[in-house]
């Protein structure tokens, strides 16, 4: 069992920044996959950016370029570092890790309004 704890979400103007942070009860080197999801109103969940053990990453073509996703091993945390936030970025943003027996894991999602 992984639990996983997102952080850092908030409101913020069209054009700004946030740092979502998601900390791991579990060695996150140990696991295959970290990544970020997002669910606006209405909408089906959605891959924003994932981090493979490899460092391997992929991105959403909507926030290519926008949004970085990164990880420090050390403290078992991985970060989506969010610019130019658009108001179609709104959503609830989980973290999510898959282990190595292909079970995968959520946190319990953390709110990010992009609204002037």
């Amino acid at each position: 069992q992984v639990q996983l704890v997102e952080s850092g979400g908030g409101l913020v103007q069209p054009g700004g920044s946030l740092r979502l942070s998601c900390a791991a009860s579990s060695v996150i080197i140990r696991l295959n996959t970290m990544g970020w999801y997002r669910q606006a109103p209405g909408k089906e969940r959605e891959l924003v950016a994932r981090i493979t053990r490899g460092d391997s990453t992929n991105y959403a073509d909507s926030v290519k370029g926008r949004f970085t996703i990164s990880r420090d091993n050390g403290k078992n945390t991985v970060f989506l570092q969010m610019n130019s936030l658009e108001p179609e970025d709104t959503a609830v943003y989980y973290c999510n890790a898959e282990n190595v027996f292909g079970a995968t894991f959520w946190g319990q999602g953390t709110q990010v309004t992009v609204s002037s």
